[in-house]
């Protein structure tokens, strides 16, 4: 990231989602400044007075305030979380006409202001919304893009370690295509520990017998509708994905982390964001991995993309 005097972040939707990305920048101390802005200044002055009390406690000095879209305009990251909120038994799709909605308000004077930094999308339908934002906002594709399956993957990771008794870190697994009902597991792309999946089966049969990744799929995409019906809401996990992307971004960490990129070729497709495996560092999306998929693998790719140019064109 070049020409900035702060790490500066303004975070657009000061609900659940964006209180608690935050929380979590505050919290691992990630930036100087955060600006939270919100169509109802009074929920978003309340947010800012409770993160300061809550800074106050911790002795954590950031700064965090409201303020308008002007402040953007020297910002080194915008986070945007506004949209409708998912409702129990909702698909993310579900959520399209009430979030573009929205979305179509800020758009502009946030294009208006100035903005040049790096635009972290977390709203959803998380795919449809980076695809719009990216073409709205006319920024350098490593420069806007949304957080994709990056939650689905760290769930995933943690449930495949859970099952065989291996520390999550030590699982190398991605969740690719769309943030919804349409993502789909590689497991031509399975690791622990760098040992391959087919020989980790054979080394431990009986192990290996629990990794039904049919059943692992779906208890992955139904997770966050889990958590909505339990609490009406999902929040720390994402809040927590928005603070690894910025930290790797920030510390120029090249990690690998699988973000709702902008395709121009890459897997044979164009014009979609979708979650691929993505080189994160100092200039947001350094570069996009293209798996060698099987042929099921890559069909299920292209649905999913196919699933989100559908639901893009109901919104052009």
């Amino acid at each position: 990231m070049r020409g900035f005097g702060s790490r500066k972040v303004v975070i657009i939707g000061c609900g659940r989602v964006g209180s608690h990305a935050a929380l979590s920048l505050m919290f691992n101390q990630l930036v100087d400044e955060i600006v939270l802005l919100d169509v109802d200044e009074d929920v978003a002055y309340a947010e800012m007075m409770d993160l300061k009390d809550w800074s106050s406690a911790l002795s954590v000095h950031v700064k965090v305030r409201t303020g308008d879209y002007s402040d953007c305009s020297d910002a080194q990251f915008v986070i945007m979380t506004a949209g409708r909120h998912r409702k129990p038994g909702e698909s993310r799709l579900d959520m399209l006409q009430g979030t573009f909605a929205i979305l179509k308000t800020i758009v502009d004077p946030l294009r208006e202001s100035g903005f040049h930094g790096i635009l972290i999308s977390v709203s959803n339908p998380a795919d449809v919304v980076a695809e719009y934002l990216y073409h709205e906002l006319n920024l350098p594709r490593n420069h806007c893009f949304g957080t994709g399956t990056a939650l689905d993957t760290f769930r995933l990771r943690r449930a495949i370690g859970n099952l065989i008794g291996v520390e999550r870190n030590q699982v190398q697994a991605v969740v690719m295509g769309e943030h919804g009902d349409s993502s789909f597991i590689p497991t031509s792309h399975v690791y622990f520990g760098g040992i391959p999946l087919e020989e980790y089966t054979r080394m431990f049969p009986q192990k290996a017998q629990k990794l039904d990744f049919d059943v692992i799929g779906q208890t992955v995409r139904k997770a966050g509708a889990a958590i909505i019906k339990g609490k009406g809401a999902t929040e720390f996990g994402i809040g927590g994905t928005v603070a690894a992307i910025v930290a790797a971004i920030l510390h120029n960490e090249k990690r690998i982390i699988p973000l709702s990129a902008h395709l121009d070729g890459e897997y044979g497709e164009h014009d979609v964001s979708v979650g691929v495996p993505c080189l994160v560092g100092g200039e947001g999306i350094e570069q996009i991995y293209e798996l060698e998929l099987h042929d099921h693998e890559l069909e299920a790719l292209h649905n999913s993309c196919e699933i989100i140019r559908s639901s893009l064109s109901e919104i052009r």
